[in-house]
C-alpha cells in the first residue's frame, strides 16, 4: 500500500469537551444532583461576599397591589354600577373592593420592611444587621423589597421559575437576588438564613411556606429561635382555625405559642425587636 494511502487513513485528532462545559449533560436527568448542588453553592458564595448573615423573611400573596394601582379601577367600577347596574358591573365592583382591601397589606408590608431595615441595619454588631428577604415576585414580596430599599438598605430576593413565569420585582438587588429551579432549595435558603418570618395573607404558596416552617419549628428541626408573625388577624382567624386543631387533638395548646398575630406595622416591629436574639446584647 502506498505511503499516501496509509497517511489518509490515520485518525484525525479531536478536541474533547470537559463535563462541566457540556450543556447537554448539565441539563440532562443524569446531572440533576449537580444542578441541585449549584443552587446551594452559588447562593452561598454570593451571600457570603455580600455579608448577608441573617434575614427577616416576608411571605404573602403575589396578588396584593399598591393603593395607587387599585383606586382608579375601584372608582371606575363604582361609576359603572351607578350608570349601568347590571350583574357584571356589580361583580366588577366587588372584585375591585376586594383588591382595595388587600392593598392595605401591601402598604403595611412596605412600612414594616422599612422599619425593620432602619433598625437592624443600624446595629453595631455586623451579625445583627439583618436583611429583609422575600420570594422576589410581585405583591407582598415586592412590598417587602420596596420597603427595604426605601430605607436605603439591602434586600434579598429568592425567586422561583414557574410555568406561568413570575417576573422578579423591580426593587431587587441583582447581586443578592437568585432564580431557583428547585422549590426545596429555595425553601432551604429561606429557613437557613431566617431569623424571623412575617407571613401576610396569601394563597396556596403562602400556606405551604407557613406550615412547613411551623412543622420544622414544632419538631425542633429548626433549633434557633425563630419568631413567626401572622400578619392580619382577621384573615388568619377566618382561614385557619387553629383552636379547632387543639380541640381535635391534632396539635397541642402550646403549639399556639409558635406564632404571634399582629395587626399593624408598629405592633409587628415591636414584637420582632423584642423576640429576635441579638449577638451584640
Amino acid at each position: 500500500m502506498a505511503k499516501e494511502e496509509l497517511e489518509s487513513t490515520e485518525p484525525i485528532p479531536i478536541r474533547l469537551q470537559k463535563a462541566y462545559n457540556n450543556p447537554s449533560f448539565l441539563h440532562s436527568p443524569d446531572a440533576r444532583t449537580v444542578r441541585m448542588l449549584t443552587e446551594y453553592l452559588e447562593p452561598q458564595a454570593r451571600l457570603r461576599r455580600q455579608k448577608v448573615r441573617g434575614t427577616i423573611v416576608f411571605f404573602g400573596s403575589a396578588r396584593a397591589l399598591p393603593s395607587e394601582n387599585v383606586q382608579p379601577p375601584l372608582k371606575e367600577a363604582a361609576e359603572r354600577v351607578k350608570g349601568v347596574g347590571d350583574q357584571q358591573s356589580l361583580e366588577a365592583l366587588e372584585k375591585a373592593r376586594g383588591a382595595a382591601r388587600h392593598s392595605r397589606y401591601y402598604e403595611e408590608a412596605v412600612e414594616l420592611a422599612q422599619k425593620l431595615t432602619e433598625y437592624y441595619q443600624g446595629q453595631p454588631n455586623p451579625r445583627d444587621r439583618l436583611v429583609v428577604c422575600s420570594g422576589g415576585g410581585p405583591g407582598i414580596m415586592e412590598a417587602a423589597n420596596r420597603g427595604a430599599r426605601q430605607a436605603n438598605g439591602p434586600t434579598v430576593g429568592f425567586c422561583i421559575s414557574l410555568p406561568h413565569e413570575q417576573v422578579a420585582n423591580r426593587w431587587l438587588m441583582p447581586e443578592i437576588s437568585f432564580e431557583f429551579h428547585y422549590f426545596f432549595m429555595r425553601k432551604y435558603w429561606f429557613v437557613y438564613l431566617g431569623r424571623a418570618l412575617v407571613i401576610f395573607p396569601g394563597g396556596f404558596g403562602t400556606m405551604d411556606e407557613l406550615f412547613e416552617v411551623l412543622t420544622l419549628v414544632q419538631t425542633e428541626k429548626v433549633r434557633k429561635t425563630m419568631p413567626i408573625v401572622l400578619y392580619g388577624s382577621a384573615y388568619w382567624r377566618e382561614v385557619i382555625n387553629f383552636e379547632a386543631m387543639v380541640r381535635w387533638g391534632t396539635i397541642s395548646r402550646k403549639d399556639l405559642r409558635l406564632f404571634q398575630r399582629c395587626d399593624s406595622p408598629q405592633e409587628a416591629f415591636d414584637f420582632l425587636r423584642e423576640s429576635i436574639p441579638l449577638q451584640g446584647r
